[in-house]
């Protein structure tokens, strides 16, 4: 009786397990060997590489492919013009690969066990010596968040201030609901989000230092006009901390490299 009911157990188990605990993992496929509610293999948890660069802005640290359009100070022409409402930014590594894949699990897939992992590495870009006093989330449009069902910063944000002892606060609320920044110059992002962003009533951030929490940073408009709504409540420093930013330089190169190609084609032609 006992064996049987140890088969039946067993039997069960083997049933259910993968039900519960998938068998694969979600971004390169290979089979899970370890129990874990996140269904990526630690390899791939581990996979995704700081953003590296040689040149880059002081300021937003937006990386370059080389010096010219910094100044003598290093700063980039947005920040020299005082565009970009922030005073600084943190961002662990690049919108590609596997930290891509794993973003998009935990936006769009909805698996919020990610959120753990993912606020670790953006734990690793907070400089130790920084101090704040207000992690606030970037806000969703009411209507976004509806669709989506979770505020996928609001998540990262949280685990932030816990793993920092610092109060999290959603101080701002998204009052417009914006088109899709993809496709648009710099210029028409920012008027896009012009007024997208104000501040909920009774916040007070008497010069308080804000960390701003986002998970991808493009150009920085949307940040950017958050921040300033921040700046207009009070807060005294606002920096943005995002998972991953696009790599404008990966286009460029690919740019570079298809020139490239087309003038070494159109000589062996001529």
């Amino acid at each position: 009786m006992l064996r049987a009911a140890e088969r039946g157990f067993r039997g069960l188990t083997e049933l259910v397990f993968p039900l519960v605990f998938p068998d694969e993992c979600r971004v390169c496929g290979e089979a899970l060997r370890e129990v874990s509610r996140v269904p990526v293999c630690a390899r791939c948890l581990c996979d995704p590489q700081p953003l590296r660069a040689e040149f880059f802005c002081v300021t937003c640290r937006t990386p370059f492919l080389n010096r010219f359009p910094l100044d003598e100070s290093g700063r980039c022409p947005l920040c020299r013009l005082g565009l970009t409402g922030f005073d600084a930014v943190y961002s662990y590594g690049s919108y590609e690969g596997s930290l891509r894949k794993l973003i998009h699990l935990f936006k769009y897939d909805k698996i919020y066990s990610l959120a753990w992992p993912l606020a670790g590495l953006l734990a690793r870009v907070i400089p130790r010596e920084e101090r704040f006093d207000v992690i606030v989330p970037m806000p969703l449009h009411w209507r976004r968040q509806w669709e989506r069902g979770f505020n996928q910063s609001e998540h990262l944000a949280g685990v932030i201030a816990k793993k920092w002892g610092v109060p999290m606060q959603r101080a701002v609320r998204r009052v417009k609901s914006t088109a899709p920044q993809a496709g648009l110059t710099n210029a028409k992002r920012r008027a896009n989000v012009g007024g997208a962003f104000a501040i909920k009533r009774n916040v007070r951030l008497d010069r308080a230092r804000v960390l701003l929490v986002d998970d991808v940073l493009t150009t920085g408009a949307t940040a950017a006009a958050c921040a300033r709504v921040l700046k207009r409540a009070g807060a005294a420093h606002v920096a943005l901390l995002a998972l991953a930013r696009t790599d404008r330089r990966v286009a460029l190169q690919s740019f570079e490299m298809a020139d490239a190609a087309a003038v070494a084609g159109a000589g062996g032609v001529t």
